[in-house]
């Protein structure tokens, strides 16, 4: 019997489950120092107003980090729930589910990306 034999009937996913595991952890260690960075700046902050977090926005270091900060929990975000839609939905569905996840995903990272350049590009300038 080869290898093949004993996957025939298994997704992707399930044969090769170690990466999509690698990868959630990954993103979760990642996300540990990202988070505390964040809610430390945050709380470096002295006023919460319109004009103060878009001139912390555009500081080059902030905005690099932040950039990261998004990218690493959509994706850690896309993993988590890529994994409960194919544990729980079977059939046609799940495959319809995950395009759809996929979709949200990368739309919600497109606007974080073009909210972020227009802030960055503004060079602090609010109008």
């Amino acid at each position: 019997m080869s290898q093949n034999d004993f996957s025939a009937g298994y997704k992707e996913t399930e044969r090769n489950g170690s990466g999509h595991w690698w990868a959630q952890k990954l993103s979760a260690i990642a996300l540990i120092p990202l988070t505390v960075w964040f809610l430390i700046a945050l709380l470096g902050i002295n006023s919460f107003s319109h004009k103060n977090i878009f001139l912390w926005i555009s500081l080059p270091l902030n905005s690099a980090l932040l950039i990261f900060l998004l990218f690493t929990a959509l994706y850690h975000s896309f993993l988590g729930l890529k994994v409960i839609i194919e544990d729980y939905v079977h059939g046609s569905l799940n495959n319809s589910l995950i395009l759809g996840l996929k979709i949200i995903h990368f739309l919600l990272g497109a606007a974080a990306i073009l909210a972020l350049v227009k802030i960055i590009f503004s060079n602090g300038n609010l109008a």
